[in-house]
């Protein structure tokens, strides 16, 4: 019961930030790309490109972490007797949720994780893109005390929980078996899983690293309930710092780390994987803290809540799957050169969708309750 205590209280959440904000530092020495140890939006969008659902060359590759987040937290789940199979709570607008807020990440390019890491690193740009997060997370709270809800999930056959474990086993059976099915114009053999041979999807620390960081992230996550998005959705709505506490011991954990590795660098401009414009790093972020919160929790969270067994979570990781291959696609996603011709349109239509859902949605169950009461 200690040991439980210590997991669930304000330690358990702070061992898990530090624990984040060493161990990503230490995957960038080891090969992942530059202030992104463990990034959800920019992780899932390289699997999009592994598994040729976008074909923009230079973010293929099946990323262990993802895989190893919602595993360690299969593990957890099991041994502390969480794992429970549930679901059906709104599961389309989870669904649309996930694409938006993948798009707003990638507009600004990073999930709040790696905007956190980005500032352990020196990237002063994520301050922009915190400012637009929490300005989002603070815009939900709006809609949250109006009474948005997405309704209640409710148990169901084991089978459906363990859809999400046994997708991250394949990923990881594609990731090291690479199978190829199909030849390009000049035969040489191509897909179904694509590897990049230069930029970001080319650079990776070994899969077993990766793997073992991330299945030892998701189980610390699990057990603390780490949530990026519940740090400042508790701190607005009910002046509770705890959650907040682990963003803190991350930020902090991952500065101290990058200098002792020497990867510390201050500034604006010159950031590896990062733009310099202020409105549309504000406004990605801003739409991404808004889908985020109305769809249940940050994209960490997400995954954990997948691994130990809810649907409605692995409904909205593959809604960032979607909303990851769209925004290369379609040509969304921003560069290190700026936004793209597209991408602020998206951010605004997001936005508009978000709203539209976040002034309508509520408990219908709570609502049919009370016109039975009135009546």
């Amino acid at each position: 019961m200690s040991l439980k205590g210590l997991f669930e209280g304000r330690w358990g959440i702070i061992i898990t930030g530090l624990v984040v904000g060493i161990l990503a530092p230490i995957l960038v020495k080891l090969g992942n790309p530059g202030n992104m140890g463990v990034c959800v939006a920019c992780f899932t969008r390289d699997i999009a490109g592994g598994l040729g659902l976008h074909r923009a060359a230079a973010v293929q590759y099946i990323r262990p972490e993802i895989i190893g987040l919602v595993l360690g937290a299969t593990i957890a789940a099991l041994a502390a007797g969480e794992w429970r199979a549930r679901g059906g709570s709104s599961p389309l607008v989870r669904y649309i949720m996930g694409v938006i807020a993948a798009i707003g990440a990638l507009v600004f390019l990073g999930c709040p994780w790696r905007a956190f890491l980005r500032l352990g690193g020196g990237d002063w740009n994520a301050i922009v893109g915190l400012i637009g997060f929490a300005a989002g997370i603070w815009a939900a709270t709006f809609f949250l005390r109006r009474g948005y809800s997405l309704g209640r999930s409710r148990p169901m056959a084991p089978v459906m929980g363990w859809i999400m474990p046994a997708v991250m086993v394949g990923l990881l059976a594609l990731l090291l078996a690479a199978p190829l099915f199909g030849r390009d114009a000049d035969g040489n053999p191509v897909g179904p899983v694509f590897f990049s041979t230069s930029g970001p999807g080319a650079q990776h620390a070994a899969w077993w690293i990766s793997l073992l960081a991330a299945l030892a992230i998701g189980f610390l996550a699990q057990r603390s309930r780490f949530c990026s998005v519940g740090a400042f959705r508790n701190l607005f709505m009910l002046r509770d710092t705890k959650l907040f506490m682990g963003v803190v011991a991350l930020v902090a954990a991952a500065f101290v780390t990058n200098l002792v590795l020497g990867q510390f660098k201050p500034g604006f401009a010159g950031q590896p994987i990062a733009h310099t414009d202020g409105l549309w790093n504000f406004m990605g972020m801003l739409l991404s803290g808004l889908a985020f919160t109305l769809g249940g929790g940050c994209p960490g969270r997400q995954l954990f809540l997948a691994g130990e067994g809810d649907t409605d979570a692995a409904v909205f990781f593959f809604g960032l799957l979607t909303g990851a291959a769209m925004a290369h696609n379609f040509n969304l996603a921003s560069s290190a050169a700026g936004p793209s011709p597209y991408g602020p349109a998206a951010v605004i239509i997001g936005l508009v969708v978000v709203v539209i859902l976040g002034l309508t949605l509520r408990d219908v169950a709570e609502g049919e309750g009370k016109s039975r009461s009135a009546a």
